[in-house]
């Protein structure tokens, strides 16, 4: 899949702005940002169910809004919230896809894979929030998919049915599937993702694997406390060594970055004691994903 430049409006504002993205067979692709930014509306047009203002796109070597009869029997699409009706039983739903589908899986395999043998008999609507998102995803994969679309895909799922949805993503990517993903969960797209793309305001804001949006020499180490909102960083900047930054990442989050030794979290710590500031959750490492999620959109995961 490739996409240059992509735009779109939508009811007057600009969803999406000059986006490029690329996603190969046997890669899992994840794209994040917050809710608002984007990240349904570039994956409608990838889709082809919304054809872009401006920029090019191609799936599978097709443009996907113009020759959509073309790729969509190539491509898997989840949905996040199903969209199924609610009298359907699972087992008849699954096999029903299958039977329009030129060499579909076994969808008892795909039952008993995503642990949904059980209630093959049970109507969509009584289905549980994780068992439902199971069967979207069983329903985006019976047709063995080239490639596959993935909204929100353990959204409602215990750690049992995630750790069982990992493994199918990753036995896709084995076989050579692409995979664009959308998740809220920071650990799933660094678990999941050979790369990762970070949206917001429908901008691009960073591209490329986890540990190169993570680390980097350049970065250093981190030194991250909570306390009150306002504290006085300037003077908290004078106390510590030459090339030392800081900054409040947002309300009572702190974010020191630069040559971070012993001698630099005891001045830290002296800092806070003298000027009566109590620092929780005091933590030294590097970067996680959620943190730079955090500090290029400023917002929270789902907001």
């Amino acid at each position: 899949m490739r996409a240059r430049g992509l735009s779109k409006r939508l009811g007057g504002n600009l969803a999406v702005a000059d986006v490029d993205l690329s996603l190969d067979r046997g890669e899992v692709l994840a794209l994040l940002g917050p809710n608002g930014a984007g990240k349904t509306t570039t994956v409608e047009i990838c889709e082809g169910f919304l054809r872009p203002d401006d920029g090019r796109v191609r799936v599978l070597g097709t443009d996907p809004f113009t020759q959509g009869n073309r790729l969509r029997p190539r491509i898997g699409v989840m949905p996040q919230g199903g969209g199924a009706y609610p009298g359907v039983r699972a087992g008849e739903m699954l096999r029903l896809l299958a039977s329009c589908c030129a060499t579909p899986l076994d969808p008892e395999w795909l039952l008993a894979t995503l642990g949904l043998s059980e209630v093959r008999s049970t109507p969509y609507k009584r289905l549980s929030g994780g068992q439902q998102q199971r069967l979207s995803l069983a329903c985006a994969l019976v047709g063995r998919p080239e490639l596959v679309f993935l909204d929100e895909p353990t959204a409602g799922m215990d750690a049992h049915a995630r750790n069982l949805v990992w493994e199918l993503i990753t036995a896709l990517r084995s076989d050579g599937v692409g995979v664009l993903l959308t998740t809220h969960l920071m650990e799933e797209a660094e678990t999941l993702a050979d790369r990762v793309v970070i949206v917001d305001h429908g901008r691009v804001l960073a591209a490329g694997s986890p540990t190169e949006l993570t680390s980097g020499e350049e970065r250093g180490r981190e030194l991250r406390f909570t306390s009150r909102p306002g504290l006085d960083l300037e003077l908290l900047l004078a106390a510590l060594p030459e090339g030392c930054s800081a900054w409040e990442s947002r309300p009572g989050h702190y974010l020191l970055r630069g040559d971070i030794d012993p001698q630099t979290i005891s001045t830290v710590t002296a800092w806070c004691a003298r000027h009566g500031v109590l620092a929780d959750e005091l933590r030294l490492g590097r970067r996680t994903l959620e943190d730079v999620f955090l500090d290029l959109t400023g917002r929270e995961l789902r907001s």
